[in-house]
């Protein structure tokens, strides 16, 4: 499965510019494969992308804008559902790819799905000790690569977040000086 992302080359916003580049980054620190699929220089990816995003997910004026995000044929959405899933960490859930071994997403999953549900609804009748004895038991067994991956994936998390931090402690301080300069 490939992750599509299209995007915009050569957009004037730096707004579109930085949640580009906000998807791109964090992809690649997850090691996610995706395909970036540029819609200013390509009629026919525009064209799909426009046709492919679902009605309820088109702004007002029908026309989305880049980033949008696809698994295969497959919306995921936009930056702001990708936002929100990466704040929930859940981003491999809205790719609709399963998680690695070892991440908190696959360890959340692990324990929904082994909490016991009666009729669509979970039930905690287990002993939390059990539940603890059991997630550890299935911890033990990863191997050292993959808790390896999940210590970098959060590393990769926390550095996009400190550049963010950044880039706005930037732009506050720019803000600053031009008002000092204005008056």
């Amino acid at each position: 499965m490939v992750i599509k992302v299209f995007l915009a080359s050569s957009s004037g916003s730096t707004a579109i510019k930085k949640k580009q580049q906000d998807v791109l980054g964090f992809l690649e620190a997850l090691k996610v494969d995706y395909a970036p699929l540029d819609i200013a220089c390509n009629e026919d990816n525009r064209m799909w992308m426009r046709e492919n995003v679902p009605v309820e997910k088109k702004p007002t004026n029908g026309i989305p804008l880049p980033p949008q995000i696809f698994n295969e044929e497959s919306y995921c959405g936009d930056y702001e559902t990708f936002f929100d899933a990466k704040e929930d960490n859940a981003v491999y859930a809205f790719l609709g790819l399963p998680p690695p071994p070892g991440s908190k997403e696959a360890k959340e999953a692990f324990i929904l799905e082994n909490l016991p549900v009666e009729n669509g609804t979970i039930v905690n009748g287990t002993n939390d000790a059990e539940d603890e004895e059991n997630l550890e038991a299935e911890e033990e067994n990863l191997d050292d690569d993959t808790l390896k991956a999940s210590v970098k994936e959060e590393e990769a998390q926390e550095e996009v977040e400190d550049e963010e931090a950044k880039e706005e402690e930037e732009e506050v301080t720019e803000e600053a000086e031009q008002e000092e300069e204005g008056e």
